[in-house]
């Protein structure tokens, strides 16, 4: 008998013939975040399991809360399938707990188990009713007490920490995400992390126009955003040719359409040159000038490369609430400005015409520019967290 702790997959039990890829990416994504503790996984299709050193149980916990894939974390108590010893530790672990009303809830998907689930809900709510001062509650129990029985053996639990769901990350490949220094991207890139979309993150500077704290400010976010995946590479463009020359040459309505074109194209170019599947941003509809559905359209028109908002259809305050749960706001909200908000029009155009902003485009030697972007670029690996850099 041991205690260990059991992992519930949710979503991936949705998949069929891929389910194994799932679940082995999910227990090398575990195997990483514990790779400092010594622990070991074992798993089936439905339920993996950690055995582990009780002195590491609430570090591991802690970093099980940010792995993507898990429906649930139980701590639990493991068990020979025999009705005597599955008693024995329910007695055993009833004696810890204070409680009221309670109600017994058995899985029998180990089928040579002789007795069913709804008989065995009632042998073991004997049990507790000739132990315990205590009555049934099967709507609303104080305890929930929760018997597994399984091939690989009986999980009996009483209390479930609620995992980040989704996917494991990398399961769909890797995606580019433009991380600028507001509230939206990194929350793009979270929501984009939980549907298994593994990302770099490119940043677009324009020294002296944007300062080192707002680059710093990025890189803070990038290491949030690192704790639910690792290794985040940053990719920091130098953008300040390109910048000037669109606020030399282009009429001043249109220099948020154009710019954001040339941020897509250097995106594509620099999406695939790092393998990456799809462009991932925090646009979401109607917020500013360039993410009305005209300026979307006029702005998109440079690739042929999907483009992921996973915050489209949120409004503010939904993706602020998101941005406060992964601890991205407070750095979000520090006053250090980024490319996209140092030169901001008075009036920017709110429905762009595409072939204006193809001629305005003429008047500017943007390849040329692109190019020395791409070939000047920094690139910086977030590895662990790193000491306050603001």
């Amino acid at each position: 008998m041991e205690k260990l702790i059991l992992i519930k997959y949710g979503e991936l039990t949705t998949k069929k013939d891929n389910r194994k890829f799932f679940v082995k990416m999910l227990e090398n994504n575990i195997q990483n975040k514990l790779a400092n503790i010594n622990i070991t996984i074992e798993k089936t299709l439905s339920r993996m399991y950690i055995k582990y050193d009780k002195k590491n149980e609430q570090e591991i916990i802690e970093k099980l809360t940010k792995v993507f894939g898990i429906h649930s974390i139980v701590i639990c108590d493991n068990v020979n399938t025999n009705i005597d010893d599955i008693k024995n530790k329910v007695i055993e672990i009833l004696k810890e707990k204070q409680f009221k009303t309670f109600k017994v809830s058995t899985k029998r998907s180990d089928k040579n188990f002789p007795i069913t689930s709804m008989e065995f809900n009632n042998i073991i709510g004997g049990l507790i009713l000739k132990n315990y001062n205590c009555k049934v509650d099967v709507h609303n129990p104080e305890l929930l007490l929760n018997i597994e029985i399984r091939k690989e053996g009986t999980f009996i639990y009483s209390d479930e920490i609620k995992g980040l769901g989704g996917y494991p990350v990398k399961v769909q490949g890797k995606g580019m995400l433009m991380l600028s220094g507001g509230i939206d991207s990194p929350v793009a890139g979270y929501l984009a992390l939980k549907r298994g979309i593994d990302i770099e993150c490119m940043y677009f500077e324009s020294p002296p126009h944007t300062s080192l704290a707002a680059k710093n400010k990025v890189i803070k976010l990038a290491q949030t955003l690192n704790e639910y995946t690792q290794n985040i590479k940053i990719h920091i463009i130098p953008f300040t040719k390109i910048q000037e020359e669109i606020y030399k040459k282009i009429p001043g309505n249109y220099n948020i359409t154009i710019m954001r074109r040339m941020m897509y194209r250097i995106a594509e170019k620099l999406s695939k040159k790092r393998n990456c599947k799809v462009i991932i941003n925090g646009e979401s509809i109607g917020q500013v000038a360039s993410q009305t559905l005209s300026s979307m359209i006029v702005i998109n028109n440079v690739t042929n490369m999907p483009v992921i908002r996973p915050v489209a259809c949120l409004d503010k305050l939904e993706i602020i609430e998101i941005s406060k749960k992964i601890k991205t706001y407070e750095t979000s909200i520090l006053p250090y400005e980024d490319c996209c908000t140092i030169f901001v029009p008075k009036h920017p155009i709110i429905n762009p015409n595409l072939e204006t902003a193809i001629n305005y485009e003429k008047l500017i030697n943007y390849e040329e520019l692109i190019n020395e972007c791409i070939k000047n670029i920094e690139t910086i690996k977030i590895e662990k967290q790193e000491e306050e850099l603001l």
